[in-house]
Parts: C-alpha cells; structure tokens; sequence
C-alpha cells in the first residue's frame, strides 16, 4: 500500500495559556497542502522494518514506529515494513510528521481490516501528537485545546496558488514555545477566516512569528520577499520555519 501524507498550514495561530500538564492552550485553522506530501509505503513483513529515505529525519523518536505499535498493542496485526520517502521539510511547521504517523494508521486500518472510523482512529492519533488527529480528516479545520479538538470549517483555496519558502532553519516545537508570549486577547478566528482574503493582511496573525522572527530575521525577510513577490497574504506556518504566500 502506497500513501502521501501531506503537509498543512496554519492560517493564523493564537497562543492562549500555558496548561497545568505542560502543553498551551491554541486556537488555529489548519489547512492541507496536498501538493507537498511525503510518500509512505506499508507492506506486510515477517519482521519490523523501517527505512527513510530523502530528507533526513532524527532516529531517536520516530513516531511511525509508535503508531504501528500502538495499533499492534491491540490488534493481531503482522509485522510490517515501513518505507518513508521524505520531502516534507523537517521541523519547519508543516506537521510533515503528524502526518506520517497518522496516514500509516489510516493505512494499516484499511490493509487489515481493522474496521475503524473517523473517530476512534482520532483517538489513536491524539496519543501520537497535537497535529495528528487533524490529518485523519484532512480538511480544514479550526483546531484548540492542545491541538486535538477540531472542528471543519468551510474554506477552499482551490482558486489560489500557494508558494512556501523553506528557509532550512530547523525550529524544533520545545524552543518556539520557549521563546513565546502566551496571550488571552488572541484574534477571533472563526470570524476573521470567513473574510475577504484580502482583509487577512495585518488581521489574521501567527503569535509565534514576533520571537521567531527576532532570534531568525531570515524567516521574516522571507515573508517579507513574498509581499513583494504579490501575495495577498503571508505567513509563517505553525512555530517556523517555513513561511508560505497565497497568490491569485
């Protein structure tokens, strides 16, 4: 079995509070990037394998390998042998690894059978990560909590052209959220996304992009290369450190 997992981008990102467990509370919209995806290959194996390929990716916390043993923890399934081609840049916000990890439990759902839904496969992918149920609806989403409560909105951007620029700084989550300000007065989301996208300049805001883009003013030179470039509108996606333009 084949699949491509894809990337997502935040269109806006509040950073509300710090939690008593260690997460923060954020309220975003996430929406998929189809065009920049990963390719996953599943195939049954008398012994566990994984092999990565393209883009390195660090080897001491590979969550694919913790999606496949938290579904054989509970099912009887076969062994299997993971083939990951990576594209998605690493650590830049583009939740390229939610989204590994969710497409294989997506996958190895269909390939034995396991007849699990949406909802129950949500539930797996919350023990994986924040991201990670959002990729097992795929759609756009405005997500809060930690990032596992989603719920779709209705927003399609067919009609537009999105460019990223990968910068090549890896931002890992335990740094941007070091260097972040929490704050209550965050923007109203759910209204701002269901306006004119030529209103979202100076509106719609990522809170992460203020300290980012002081410790690394290449990430802000970047957004800044896409205004000029013609974007309607610009941001950093996630904690960094991809910046991507909506263009008509």
């Amino acid at each position: 079995m084949i699949l491509y997992p894809n990337a997502k981008i935040n269109l806006g990102l509040n950073v509300l509070r710090k939690r008593e467990d260690g997460y923060h509370d954020l309220s975003s919209v996430f929406y998929p990037l189809k065009k920049v995806f990963d390719i996953l290959e599943i195939l049954p194996s008398i012994e566990y394998s994984f092999i990565s390929t393209g883009i390195s990716i660090p080897t001491d916390n590979n969550i694919c390998e913790k999606a496949f043993q938290i579904l054989k923890s509970e099912f009887k399934i076969p062994n299997i042998r993971i083939f990951l081609h990576k594209r998605i840049p690493v650590g830049a916000g583009l939740g390229g690894g939610s989204s590994d990890a969710s497409f294989l439990l997506i996958g190895l759902n269909h390939l034995f059978n396991l007849g699990l839904d949406k909802e129950q496969l949500k539930l797996y992918a919350a023990q994986l990560g924040s991201d990670c149920p959002f990729f097992i609806e795929n759609t756009p989403q405005y997500v809060e909590g930690r990032g596992d409560h989603i719920s779709p909105v209705t927003l399609d951007l067919s009609n537009y052209n999105i460019r990223i620029i990968n910068t090549n700084i890896n931002i890992s989550t335990f740094e941007a959220y070091q260097l972040v300000k929490p704050s209550l007065s965050g923007q109203d989301l759910k209204q701002l996304i269901t306006n004119n996208i030529t209103t979202w300049r100076g509106n719609l805001k990522n809170d992460f992009e203020l300290s980012i883009f002081n410790k690394y003013p290449v990430i802000a030179r970047a957004k800044e290369k896409l205004y000029k470039e013609g974007a309607i509108y610009a941001s950093m996606t996630g904690s960094g450190s991809v910046v991507y333009g909506i263009f008509k």
